[in-house]
């Protein structure tokens, strides 16, 4: 878009310099402000309104397939956490430790939690017995500090929200059932309500959580051609089981050990609406999860029956979708700049010209369209128009990802198709060695984001040392 046709003027160009372009819109748009905590931000009502729609829908997906919320606490003792070798050398350069209670030194450190994993298998010790007491479905919403170097909001801070699941199950298919089908839930959420195209796959044995079997994730590319990884599902069979001596007598009146799944999604995914669909003129939000779907800006509202008319109006649509009537004394302009700015999907025009002819216009945020419709139509139209929204940035991000994914059969392939298209995702074939895994980096730039689900047959030898291939792997530079 050009500059001249941008309505508001205070946001970079993305093409100019993308990380002040998307630093200028959570701060434009008001969803955060920084505070005197380096890496730590205040979430705006406007942006915390866009978390409680993700937790919203998310949460009723969660409780349709038998899930439970508790709570944890926030503190783990040192010595719970130094059970699992693996969990905690993974997460110790990114914990952040209290040493004193009041003027005391505490003879246990207490970590912040960075993730729950001990948490729930101390108390799995403490109230699983029989196989009867078999599956639990757990979800926790909460807040996790892990001490990040280089911190971004919504993308990378040491504080931020989530939800992290945890699962029990009697036997090693039940787990990994749990673990995949978590994984779905997340990717047509992405779909469906982020309007976001993802990938599915595995994590390489390099790239999986600290402790699990396996990890499964979606990985989205953004509009700069960077990768986001959008959430996560650990099948983590029965190793911290066996950590935290959590068994149970099962059918067979035999001691068993039982298998533990975990999955979580966090306030990430608003960085990844905000760098998917935004654009020069600020945000561009997915209906589903718009804090305001429709706004109504009455134009010459001094005029005779035009406010009453947009109240009725607001009225009408209540029932149906998030609406603002704005009636402020600010112009029509200004309202259309600030609108655009929070990325609401639709603008509804309404002034005494239209009130004569019975109808309005609906103007859609992603394409600038304008519609005239009858008032006797308007909740269609307005439905309609929303669909319209969601299916026109799904499709704009999908068209971005496939011009952006190049297929290549050597290094030399991958360095040329990058220089002359720019980032993007890689699809390479990989023999399973770390060695090559970690030189395709180096040499290249890009790291291994997953195997994904689908596999493709690119070529039959590995992309870096010639050998016999045994994935495709989808490579990227990564937020």
């Amino acid at each position: 878009m050009a500059n001249k046709d941008k309505l508001v003027t205070a946001i970079t160009s993305m093409d100019e310099d993308f990380a002040k372009w998307y630093t200028d819109i959570v701060k434009k748009a008001e969803l955060i402000e920084y505070t005197s905590i380096k890496g730590c931000m205040v979430i705006r009502p406007y942006g915390y309104a866009i978390w409680e729609n993700i937790q919203r829908i998310l949460d009723r997906k969660f409780k349709e397939t038998g899930h439970e919320n508790v709570c944890m606490p926030m503190f783990i003792p040192e010595s719970l956490l130094q059970k699992e070798k693996d969990h905690v050398e993974g997460f110790a350069p990114e914990v952040a430790w209290v040493t004193h209670g009041g003027s005391e030194k505490l003879e246990d450190r207490l970590c912040v939690r960075p993730t729950s994993e001990t948490l729930f298998c101390e108390h799995y010790a403490n109230i699983i017995h029989s196989h009867r007491d078999l599956p639990k479905l757990y979800n926790q919403w909460v807040n996790v500090v892990r001490w990040e170097k280089t911190t971004r909001p919504f993308l990378r801070s040491r504080e931020f929200l989530w939800q992290e699941g945890h699962t029990i199950h009697a036997t090693a298919e039940e787990a990994i059932v749990e673990t995949e089908r978590m994984l779905n839930v997340y990717a047509d959420f992405c779909e469906n309500e982020l309007a976001m195209p993802v990938v599915k796959g595995k994590k390489t044995e390099s790239d999986k959580f600290a402790g699990a079997e396996a990890t499964y994730a979606i990985e989205a590319l953004m509009h700069d051609g960077k990768a986001l990884q959008a959430g996560t599902s650990h099948y983590f069979g029965d190793g911290f089981a066996k950590a935290f001596d959590i068994t149970y007598t099962n059918k067979e009146n035999k001691q068993a050990y039982p298998f533990q799944t975990s999955w979580g999604v966090t306030t990430r995914l608003i960085g990844a609406i905000i760098m998917t669909h935004g654009d020069d003129s600020g945000l561009v939000l997915p209906p589903a999860i718009a804090p305001i779907q429709a706004v109504i800006v009455p134009i010459a509202m001094h005029k005779e029956s035009v406010l009453d008319v947009a109240t009725s109006l607001k009225e009408r649509l209540s029932a149906t979708v998030r609406v603002k009537l704005d009636d402020s004394d600010n112009s029509p302009g200004w309202k259309f700049s600030e609108y655009e700015m929070k990325g609401v999907p639709v603008r509804i025009e309404i002034g005494p010209k239209d009130i004569e002819n019975n109808q309005c216009v609906l103007v859609t945020r992603h394409n600038r369209e304008k519609t005239v419709v009858s008032l006797d139509e308007l909740e269609s139209a307005v439905a309609l128009k929303l669909q319209e929204v969601h299916d026109g940035i799904y499709q704009k991000a999908l068209e971005n990802r496939e011009k952006h994914t190049y297929a290549c059969k050597s290094m030399d392939e991958i360095t040329k198709a990058l220089e002359e298209n720019g980032d993007g995702f890689v699809k390479a074939m990989w023999c399973g060695e770390e060695e090559c895994e970690d030189k395709v980096k180096e040499l290249t730039g890009v790291g291994s984001r997953c195997m994904p689900f689908a596999q493709d047959n690119i070529s039959d030898t590995c992309v870096c040392c010639g050998k016999k291939a045994k994935h495709l792997v989808y490579w990227g530079k990564a937020y």
